[in-house]
């Protein structure tokens, strides 16, 4: 699996230390010697895989973990000490999150046209094709019961031991954040439309106690809110732990900061949404530890949409693409935006390269590997190292963009994260886990 592979040309002041063939990633963390990677789908069944990289040359394989049913993924992972814990969330199909619309749709339909509606019309109204909608309809009867969490216990790391799958609901669990009291889990739950959050404390791992609900106003539908938005556009993406704030990643609906003092009572302190104008989602809020150039500054990254063939591609030509920014949030009542961050079509000989995705999708979380660097993940456009010192001015100092893995059109970095040596963990979405190093005069 470690293969021999030539490095990228496409690089400024990041060399590859060695590069390892790894199913497609959904998150890398990296704590002490060993990385931890999530699978982007249920590829051959396989949800988590756990590496030595004390010799970063030389990674070592030492336990894979099964997703354990065919309908879910298992994309994401985080550890706290020995205790693991990685998401189960419904397979990504048009056919297997569509089920839990068909009741309500098939009511509408049945008022406006006076009688059952047909196969075709449901179709149109779901976004699928006539002979989907048997499987559509045989996941209603069987709707999806695997959503929420396991939490595993790697003391061993090569013996992971499953301690309980804590079951939420809906289409499960996606991103999340922890320490080693709570996990701060983006889930679906009954009565709101779209994730929220449910944080945990899980110092017993084997029962974790819910202790806490935050939502975005217009999610508690069974509470009589009613959202301004249509669908799951306004929902929680996941949440990340700053001292005694949650910067929440809310996709169409901005960014939240949280005040979590008092864990059992979560209040929004803060909000800024920049949807419209910007077409693209915010993925993930961070803030920073210390202050820049006497301001309190937080970074938010958006996710860049996808698209499906060449022709959508095309049509979105002129459109910004996801992008890295940097806020004031001094004064909490008035979030101010101070820059972005974007990448040029220009940098990147893949950027239009469909059906891959070229744009920001995510950095390393809680600043590890360096006071102002941020290391991004931007799909076809590789690793780019943003440098925010400046927060007014946001400066690229490095990137690295490898190649696209073996049949697919182009790279598509999906996460990375950063050790205490300084070294990089980058994961492809399709195929592949880079270990970098980089240096401003390489």
């Amino acid at each position: 699996m470690n293969a021999p592979h030539p490095a990228p040309s496409l690089t400024k002041n990041v060399t590859r230390v060695s590069h390892f063939d790894l199913q497609g990633a959904g998150q890398v963390y990296v704590d002490g010697k060993y990385a931890y990677v999530g699978h982007i789908t249920n590829k051959e069944g396989l949800a988590t895989s756990i590496l030595d990289v004390s010799d970063p040359k030389h990674p070592k394989l030492l336990a894979q973990l099964p997703v354990g049913d065919k309908v879910s993924h298992s994309h994401k992972a985080r550890v706290a000490g020995d205790i693991m814990i990685v998401n189960m969330e419904q397979n990504m199909t048009a056919i297997g999150r569509k089920a839990d619309e068909l009741p309500k749709l098939r009511g509408q339909l049945r008022e406006a046209l006076g009688r059952d509606p047909s196969h075709k019309e449901l179709a149109d109204k779901l976004g699928v094709k006539e002979a989907d909608i048997p499987a559509v309809e045989a996941m209603e009867k069987a709707p999806y019961d695997q959503g929420g969490f396991k939490i595993y216990d790697v003391s061993d790391r090569a013996k992971p031991k499953l301690i309980t799958h804590h079951k939420t609901h809906g289409r499960g669990v996606h991103r999340f954040d922890m320490d080693a009291n709570y996990a701060y889990i983006s889930t679906e739950m009954p009565g709101y439309i779209g994730n929220i959050l449910v944080t945990y404390d899980i110092r017993n791992p084997a029962k974790p106690e819910e202790v806490s609900r935050w939502w975005i106003p217009g999610q508690h539908l069974a509470g009589g809110e009613k959202p301004t938005w249509s669908g799951r556009q306004h929902r929680l993406h996941h949440t990340v732990r700053v001292g005694d704030r949650l910067f929440a990643g809310c996709w169409h609906g901005g960014v939240r900061v949280v005040d979590v003092a008092d864990i059992r009572k979560p209040r929004t302190i803060g909000e800024y949404n920049y949807h419209p104008p910007f077409p693209e989602p915010s993925h993930t809020f961070m803030g920073l530890p210390k202050t820049l150039d006497g301001k309190r500054i937080a970074v938010a990254i958006d996710e860049e949409d996808h698209a499906s063939s060449a022709e959508e591609m095309a049509k979105r030509r002129g459109r910004p693409h996801a992008c890295l920014w940097v806020f004031d949030i001094t004064d909490l009542k008035n979030i101010k935006p101070l820059s972005i961050f974007e990448v040029s079509e220009l940098d990147s000989p893949w950027s239009r390269a469909a059906p891959g995705r070229f744009g920001a999708h995510q950095f390393q979380e809680h600043m590890k590997g360096g006071d102002t660097l941020m290391y991004c993940a931007w799909f076809a456009g590789g690793l780019r190292i943003v440098d925010i010192a400046d927060p007014s001015a946001p400066e690229e100092v490095g990137y690295y963009i490898p190649e696209p893995a073996a049949g697919k059109a182009c790279p598509q970095s999906n996460d990375v994260d950063v050790d205490e040596r300084g070294l990089i963990y980058l994961g492809d979405r399709y195929n592949g886990f880079d270990i970098l190093e980089f240096s401003r005069n390489a």
